[in-house]
């Protein structure tokens, strides 16, 4: 059967906010409610009738509240198949169907934030929550499971579009959502258990909450995404956030938070990689500017600025589509305008910080490493050749730096006059990076002579300084360490060009 009419509710959780529409719907379809302690007061006070757990198990809640549930005309309603073996079985022991399991964990995990006192942290790992959870889930064919708050008001909508009923497709996605808050439960307990990984900032999936997505990388793929959004964001307009979006995002913010102080900046991303950045006096200029880099790739890009959108600057980007703006505030006039465009999205970021830790899964395992944070400034340039760059020259590197890097290896950039102008990236041979760059500033309409080069690792030759002296560019940062670092410098040195190097490399895989 596809659908199934809920008649019967097990509700017991520890956060009641947002249980309202859920409620009002078990009302109106005539649902017999299930409950335990505070929340068996809290539907009470609501006007609502309820049955209390005791009176169906006719054991009361006992060892200070560690055993309530955990009986057999609890779970045996939540696990028999409705099938005629398991209903005569539930007939025979008089247990009642329970087609509807809304439970939330205790906060083990906001506990261990807050002390670091045992005896507290202990009580608040949770036993019969976790249980009824993966019973109801492992019975999604005839049960809907709800664990986490996020989903009630989903709930309750497909309750009253489909007049008290869940669909199969609704039930099993319900399921998985319920094992992931299961997952992440456990795996929070593990690490608090397990003293050698005992590190609080080595797993960020906060607050075990959890959104599946519409799909992954790519539609025949499912994705999920654990965390809290809106601990940075506030999502003003658009449509629902797909795992690209996500991905995209995290790439601009960790771009724009390296320009967070600077003057006005404003940078264009695809498919991750910056194609546009620029820094001027007001923010419709780098706006301007940013787009120039690349005005092909920025269609359906992620745009992000470090400072207030106004109307003149909404009414130019407003003319492109885009999949995703972001800013830290936004003139109302510009955010009226741009919120006419119901499936662009707009988000209002509230900081630029960024994760410390990067995790990859791969080979039945994950990787975990330290996010790179380290952005050299002018005072960590060592210059590397007789001649050393302009004041100019100075100020273009430190943006090239910043610029590659958060583009995918091998990558060289050019800049000048604190823009973006040409890119070349995710390349097998930084000779490769280095034609790239200079074919695409010269196709949006740059000139690269005077422009300044950054590569995001050493020169094992001095074949990119050389073609980069050729088209007309004047200073050069890398990080060197290669055994040949002096054949690049020799050349600069017999060619007026100017070299500085950083002693940091910023690969990008």
């Amino acid at each position: 059967m596809n659908n199934i009419k809920i008649r019967s509710a097990l509700i017991s959780v520890f956060y009641k906010d947002g249980l309202e529409p859920i409620l009002d719907q078990l009302s109106k379809n005539n649902v017999k409610i299930y409950s335990t302690g505070g929340t068996q007061k809290f539907i009470e006070d609501k006007g609502l009738e309820v049955f209390p757990v005791e009176k169906l198990t006719s054991y009361p809640s006992i060892l200070d509240g560690r055993v309530k549930t955990l009986h057999p005309k609890i779970f045996g309603g939540i696990l028999a198949k409705r099938e005629e073996d398991h209903l005569s079985q539930l007939t025979q022991y008089e247990i009642p169907e329970i087609d509807l399991v809304i439970v939330d964990l205790y906060p083990f995990e906001e506990t261990i934030k807050q002390t670091n006192d045992e005896s507290k942290i202990i009580e608040k790992i949770d036993i019969g929550g976790i249980a009824l959870i993966r019973a109801a889930a492992k019975n999604f064919n005839d049960v809907t499971v709800i664990a986490n708050k996020g989903s009630y008001q989903e709930l309750a909508d497909y309750m009253n579009e489909q007049n008290g009923e869940i669909s199969l497709t609704q039930r099993k996605r319900f399921a998985s959502e319920a094992f992931a808050v299961s997952s992440h439960y456990d795996t929070k307990i593990h690490q608090y258990f397990n003293t050698d990984f005992n590190d609080q900032a080595y797993f960020k999936m906060s607050e075990h909450q959890s959104k599946t997505l519409r799909y992954g990388e790519n539609p025949h793929q499912s994705a999920t995404f654990y965390g809290d959004f809106n601990l940075q964001f506030d999502k003003l307009g658009g449509k629902d956030l797909s795992y690209n979006n996500l991905v995209d995002i995290d790439a601009a913010v960790g771009l724009m938070k390296e320009f967070k102080n600077d003057p006005p900046t404003f940078a264009v991303l695809k498919h991750t990689n910056p194609c546009g950045v620029a820094t001027r006096d007001n923010i419709k200029v780098a706006w301007d500017a940013a787009l120039a880099g690349d005005s092909v790739s920025a269609f359906g890009g992620i745009l992000i600025a470090n400072t207030k959108i106004d109307l003149q600057t909404a009414e130019s980007i407003n003319q492109l589509f885009y999949e995703v703006l972001i800013a830290p505030d936004f003139d109302q006039d510009a955010q009226d305008l741009l919120l006419q465009k119901k499936k662009r999205i707009l988000l209002k970021i509230k900081h630029f910080n960024h994760q410390e830790k990067m995790f990859k899964s791969l080979l039945n395992g994950t990787i975990v490493q330290d996010v790179d944070s380290k952005m050299e400034a002018e005072s960590d340039f060592e210059l590397k050749t007789k001649r050393g760059p302009t004041r100019e020259e100075f100020r273009d590197l430190e943006f090239a730096a910043k610029c590659v890097k958060h583009l995918k290896s091998n990558t060289i950039v050019l800049c000048k006059d604190n823009q973006l102008i040409g890119m070349g990236c995710g390349q097998t041979s930084r000779v490769d990076a280095c034609n790239q760059a200079i074919l695409k500033a010269k196709h949006f309409g740059f000139d690269p002579a005077g422009s300044v080069m950054a590569s995001d690792a050493f020169f094992p030759f001095p074949d990119c300084v050389e073609i980069a002296n050729k088209a007309g560019i004047t200073a050069v940062v890398q990080p060197g360490g290669s055994i040949k670092d002096q054949l690049s410098i020799d050349y600069c040195n017999e060619n007026d060009l100017a070299m500085v190097m950083t002693g940091i490399r910023h690969f990008k895989h």
